[in-house]
């Protein structure tokens, strides 16, 4: 069999097992590996350095499929070229407890880089992934040592490139000069409802131009091939900028009266189109999941060329660790996932009198973990003054070289989410992003994603209430902690003084199994008796007894900037004869964590009496106070005000805190033996 037609036998393989697939679980998106089978096969089979013996080799090229529906092309991809993902688990497409999600799902399938399917998300990820591969680079090689040198992949479609995620992405890949990006853009100009003319006309290649892109249109279309491989080789060879090469595709090629319509993208063909286009390609239109032995063979040679390119990069690794051990020590740990030791030898404390925000107090555990971390890198949506995140000393980060630590984002909060995201993929690099609070908003499906990944991101959102003051209610987040802590693996944490962010910093970096986020405030807070002592341990276990520890008429419950009301209150109660525990709240999902005992130690359920304080909409907090507990929070939005003003018009003082303890006392006193649920 010559070349050509060898070629055109394992495109169609790909193509008839995406659509053999689909229509098996009827279910699916067949459209998109039918028309992007040929250029993933060039890239795939001609280009992409990986071993599919071992997914997790830090340097292979990254391929990302940004179009995730299309899903069904990768599965392909992976079970011919070797990895374990066997013909059994293609035929599970989109089934229970399946290697073969409807979606693409990292970590849960042998070389799948991202969980993708929000358009825009996977197109964002690779630049975060390129990114860390120059970060890396910076930090890891040695001159006539390059241990990491390879190149990110995204296969992008006409509604990735819609989203504004992607556009946000691209707009920073150019500025940074990322030359180790490529996009295969599969333009087949239809999206689920029709054309893509119906809301999409732009030139997407002169907007990429604009972002400082290089780009190329294969003139010859999904068939040729040469000229994909021509345009690959050409994207390679531009080390100063990223590169989109734009391929005109027929969306459900093959297929009779579906091919290049909107009815192909995303359901099943049906059994009269899947045999049309079998008989278009030349196959038997009554076998299924058939595998050509020539098509196998030669796709299974990645095997034998992924083993000899890890075994090279092995012996330079070697090489390399004869030069600088130190250099490989670090690339072997960061890649790991662990900690160095005394990682956190040097977190600041304060004392009790001093007052500091808790952004700030953070900046500095910040600094210095970062100064003992150095994969620890990060930066902020065009904030880092006011987020105080700078790394100092850090420099900016040169998207050529990879040099710096301080990543400037621009105003692009949903893309430095996916970036981030990214960062984490690729491994070797832990990132942390920064902006306000408030505009957590713009990132939320990028942090979703990180939480269904349980990736250990870490985002810093400050300015994180009423409490910001003066710039009024768009730019106070109210609803935000109870909409984020209904996320699952999201934790998140509001610290309450200096001591308590130095320890949310301390927590963030421990956590390994999911994102974590520190809600810290703008303005000044004093240190309270009891952090310095005990916010380690009580923050790493979500709540902690800060006044109190003994008997108890009432529990006072608080979060952040609340905490110091809740002190005050405290006193206040005491010189009338009420016994009041201050309970400390930063992180309900590591209270929730932990076992009944020492949730009960906190929260004695006989103590019924409780009052939560939190400048924030109120809703969940029945879930700690019980039914007959009150909350004080905010159930509107809030005001422009100076801080102190808002803080005493909405309730937020010590003599309303406890004047709602007072209240609440005789009724609890008739509760009798009624347990309040932990």
């Amino acid at each position: 069999m010559d070349e050509r037609a060898l070629d055109e036998l394992c495109i169609n393989t790909l193509r008839t097992l995406a659509m053999d697939a689909v229509q098996h679980a009827n279910s699916g998106h067949p459209g998109l590996p039918m028309g992007a089978a040929p250029m993933a096969y060039v890239l795939w089979q001609r280009h992409l350095r990986h071993d599919p013996t071992d997914p997790s080799w830090i340097d292979r090229d990254r391929f990302v499929l940004s179009a995730g529906h299309g899903s069904m092309l990768l599965y392909a991809l992976l079970h011919l070229s070797g990895y374990d993902l066997s013909l059994a688990d293609l035929r599970a497409f989109r089934q229970w407890d399946s290697k073969t999600p409807g979606h693409p799902e990292a970590f849960m399938t042998p070389g799948v880089e991202a969980t993708t399917g929000p358009l825009g998300q996977g197109a964002a990820n690779a630049v975060g992934m390129a990114m860390a591969e120059r970060a890396l680079a910076n930090l890891i090689n040695r001159p006539g040592h390059p241990l990491i040198d390879h190149f990110t992949y995204a296969l992008v479609s006409d509604g990735d490139l819609m989203e504004g995620v992607a556009a946000e992405a691209g707009s920073l890949a150019g500025h940074l000069g990322l030359g180790k990006l490529i996009y295969l853009y599969d333009a087949n100009d239809v999206t689920l409802d029709g054309p893509a003319s119906l809301a999409f006309s732009e030139d997407v290649g002169k907007r990429y131009e604009a972002y400082g892109w290089h780009v190329q249109k294969v003139d010859g279309g999904d068939t040729d091939l040469s000229a994909i491989d021509a345009a690959i080789t050409e994207a390679k060879n531009r080390a100063d900028a990223p590169s989109l090469i734009i391929v005109h595709t027929t969306i459900g090629f093959g297929a009779p009266t579906l091919a290049g319509t909107s009815k192909s993208h995303g359901s099943p063909l049906g059994e009269a189109e899947v045999a049309g286009a079998k008989r278009a390609y030349g196959w038997d239109p009554d076998r299924t999941f058939e595998i050509p032995v020539a098509a196998r063979e030669h796709m299974a040679a990645a095997v034998a060329k992924g083993a000899s390119a890890r075994e090279a990069w092995l012996a330079r690794a070697e090489a390399a660790r004869a030069n600088d051990p130190e250099a490989v020590g670090t690339l072997e740990l960061a890649i790991s996932g662990k900690l160095p030791a005394g990682w956190d030898g040097d977190l600041p404390r304060w004392q009790v009198g001093d007052s500091v925000a808790t952004r700030s107090a953070a900046g500095k555990a910040q600094n210095a973990i970062c100064a003992r971390i150095p994969w620890l890198i990060g930066g902020d949506a065009d904030l880092g003054g006011s987020t105080k995140t700078v790394i100092t000393g850090g420099g900016t980060f040169d998207g050529r070289t990879g040099a710096g630590r301080n990543i400037h984002f621009g105003v692009r909060e949903h893309a430095m989410g996916a970036i981030a995201n990214g960062f984490d993929y690729h491994g070797g690099i832990r990132p942390f992003v920064a902006t306000f609070f408030c505009f957590s908003d713009y990132m939320r499906p990028s942090v979703r994603l990180a939480a269904l990944n349980r990736q250990p991101i870490i985002y810093v959102w400050t300015h994180d209430s009423v409490g910001l003051g003066e710039d009024g209610p768009t730019h106070q987040p109210v609803e935000h902690l109870m909409s984020l802590r209904a996320m699952p693996n999201l934790w998140v944490v509001r610290p309450g003084d200096g001591n308590e962010a130095a320890a949310a910093w301390r927590l963030a970096m421990a956590r390994t199994d999911g994102p974590t986020a520190l809600i810290l405030s703008r303005q000044d807070l004093p240190i309270l008796e009891g952090t310095g002592e005990g916010a380690n341990d009580g923050v790493a276990r979500g709540a902690y007894v800060v006044a109190g520890n003994g008997r108890a008429d009432a529990i006072l419950i608080a979060t952040g900037s609340e905490l110091c009301v809740a002190m005050a209150a405290r006193e206040r109660l005491g010189e009338a004869g009420i016994s009041a525990r201050v309970v400390s709240m930063p992180c309900w999902e590591a209270f929730a964590a932990q076992d009944a005992d020492y949730r009960e130690s906190v929260l004695p359920s006989s103590v019924r009496a409780r009052v939560a304080i939190e400048a924030g909409v109120t809703f969940g907090w029945q879930r700690w106070v019980g039914e007959r507990g009150r909350v004080i929070g905010i159930d509107h939005f809030g005001a422009s005000a100076p801080a102190p003003v808002i803080f005493e018009k909405l309730g937020f003082t010590a003599e309303n805190l406890a004047s709602q303890v007072r209240a609440l006392l005789p009724a609890a006193a008739l509760l009798g033996d009624t347990q309040l649920p932990l």
